[in-house]
């Protein structure tokens, strides 16, 4: 096979896929790894795919953002392993901030009834989960509501935390890596998760291993910024060893 007619299969690939990735390619058409990553580089150039890691994805899907529901069911196993680990962080009293998000949102339903800290949060579904617990002090920080993530935004969210220090903020992002750093499709959403990171003494993100090299439109901080990162066992051993590099602690779950 030609190099253009394997390059126009794996776009046919991608697209049906949503994703290709390296080592699968090159077994299925019997080529070297090299040999994927120049096809896959020749068709970034033409503007069909986008690089990630490990792989590629159509180009006009990068920055297509799901909605709430639609992530809901996503890594649904793995989100319940990290925010069950994410229990362990939670300050004995205190206060904690809860960004928006759907791993954050299963910690939010996992607090233990005699939590009795301030929780301060943004999202809208969180706030929900948490507004009849017995003992928590529970704080919305209003603004516009995005409908992608249910989540307030603008001067008035930004406004809020930038009076607030918290014990532990509890992060988010569609995407990390040890060179690209944590990025999100929405501007408005990156400036919220800026300023949050801002407001708290400690940073734990909570990130399943498919979001790994994945590097959205906005990007709104380094993981040098972050403390811990509480991951699935599908992140690479080496690329949780390039993160903590950066000084971020990876706790594999």
């Amino acid at each position: 096979m030609y190099a253009p007619e394997r390059q126009q299969e794996i776009l046919r690939i991608a697209r049906e896929s949503g994703r290709v990735d390296v080592l699968s390619l090159a077994a299925e058409f019997q080529v070297t790894a090299e040999t994927v990553r120049r096809d896959l580089k020749a068709l970034d150039r033409a503007g069909l795919v986008r690089r990630v890691h490990g792989g590629a994805i159509p180009a006009g899907r990068f920055d297509l953002e799901p909605d709430l529901s639609e992530r809901e069911g996503t890594a649904a196993d793995e989100k319940d392993r990290i925010a069950r680990a994410a229990l362990d962080e939670l300050p004995t009293d205190g206060s904690v901030i809860l960004d928006a998000g759907t791993t954050t949102g299963r910690l939010a339903a996992a607090f233990p009834l005699d939590s009795a800290l301030t929780v301060v949060t943004h999202a809208l579904p969180l706030a929900a989960r948490l507004a009849d617990h017995p003992t928590i002090d529970l704080h919305l920080v209003g603004g516009r509501v995005r409908h992608r993530t249910r989540a307030a935004v603008d001067s008035w969210a930004l406004r809020t935390y930038r009076e607030i220090n918290a014990d532990v903020l509890f992060l988010a992002t569609n995407g990390f890596c040890a060179e690209g750093g944590l990025t999100t499709p929405d501007l408005a959403e990156a400036a919220v998760k800026r300023q949050l990171v801002d407001a708290a003494r400690r940073v734990v993100l909570l990130a399943d291993s498919a979001k790994f090299g994945q590097q959205h439109f906005a990007r709104f901080g380094d993981l040098a910024r972050i403390d811990l990162l509480i991951t699935d066992t599908g992140l690479d051993p080496d690329d949780a060893l390039a993160i903590e590099r950066q000084g971020t602690e990876v706790a594999r779950v």
